[in-house]
């Protein structure tokens, strides 16, 4: 059920995300937490990463899709689905659609990168060009959807896909259940939303911080005047997390309830972080989790000896992109 125009409490949402992790344990992979010398000399921190860029299909994406995906009725399934993403969500969807064979149609803003739409087409995903900002293509894909019957599985503004998102930190406190401080990049909140939820839950104390780049942070503007704002984006080494927020968005809420606070990073610092992790990590990353990285960096005085996850939302990068780094 899409829901957005609910209000969700954070206990719900973590709730959901146990029930989740049980459902989709068969297709996602649990992710290591590493810890990261290099970056805790460099923040002053214990520093682990949550390598969701190990992931199948290369982000954290897949946990809300699949968990999605199950949770629909037998003649949802059979009717189809459509998403919109601009390309990781959309991979995820796809190699849900695959594992479940559920049929469908995945929509991409025309800029997205072409190692995101080929990952989509990997997965046999039939993808569709729409709109240059993340919020058209949705609002684009979910109208197609309602004209043909057909699911909207969106990428943050359902409980089920918020839910999904929080196993994360179903595997996080299980794996280090005593952090204090968790830095999550945000677009449109989902994985925060669901994430945030979890560990706030564990530890209702623990330090969540939001991360986003300047030149797209919708939803830390928004959250701060108290109502989703309808703004542009400007082009970011982040696209995943670039783009609107659906009005009605679940996620709003969420992150005014878990977020402790917002960090903004700018392309030189999305690319420095980069270059750092690749190089002392020896693991390739996206620029999304090159925002977490930046935020991270960016703070280390405020979380000096404390025990910080950072979530490596994604891997998927094209190398023309990698290019520009040098």
């Amino acid at each position: 059920m899409v829901v957005g125009i609910m209000t969700l409490a954070p206990d719900t949402i973590a709730a959901a995300a146990d029930e989740a992790a049980d459902r989709i344990e068969g297709i996602i992979r649990e992710t290591p937490l590493r810890h990261s010398a290099a970056f805790s000399d460099a923040a002053g921190a214990e520093v682990f990463f949550k390598l969701e860029n190990r992931q199948h299909t290369g982000s954290f994406k897949l946990r809300g899709a699949a968990n999605c995906l199950l949770t629909l009725a037998a003649e949802q399934r059979a009717a189809g689905c459509v998403a919109a993403s601009s390309g990781n969500h959309g991979a995820a969807v796809a190699y849900a659609m695959r594992e479940l064979q559920v049929g469908g149609v995945i929509f991409v803003p025309e800029h997205t990168s072409e190692a995101k739409v080929d990952a989509i087409r990997g997965y046999g995903g039939e993808v569709r060009f729409f709109g240059t900002d993340g919020l058209d293509t949705e609002q684009h894909a979910r109208a197609y959807a309602d004209r043909h019957g057909m699911y909207y599985v969106s990428p943050y503004n359902d409980a089920a896909v918020v839910a999904g998102q929080g196993t994360c930190g179903v595997e996080i406190v299980r794996q280090l259940p005593d952090i204090d401080a968790a830095f999550i990049a945000v677009g449109g909140g989902g994985l925060i939303s669901g994430t945030g939820s979890v560990l706030k839950r564990t530890n209702p104390e623990l330090l969540l911080v939001g991360c986003q780049p300047e030149a797209s942070a919708v939803m830390a503007q928004s959250v701060t005047a108290g109502k989703i704002l309808d703004l542009p984006s400007e082009k970011t080494l982040s696209d995943g997390t670039a783009g609107g927020v659906e009005p009605g968005a679940i996620t709003f809420d969420l992150c005014r309830q878990v977020v402790d606070e917002f960090v903004l990073v700018g392309e030189p610092e999305i690319a420095a972080a980069m270059r750092h992790y690749m190089a002392a990590e020896d693991d390739r990353i996206e620029g999304a989790a090159g925002v977490a990285i930046a935020a991270l960096l960016a703070r280390k005085d405020d979380i000096a000896g404390r025990k910080v996850v950072v979530i490596v939302c994604g891997g998927n990068v094209s190398q023309a992109t990698l290019d520009t780094l040098r």
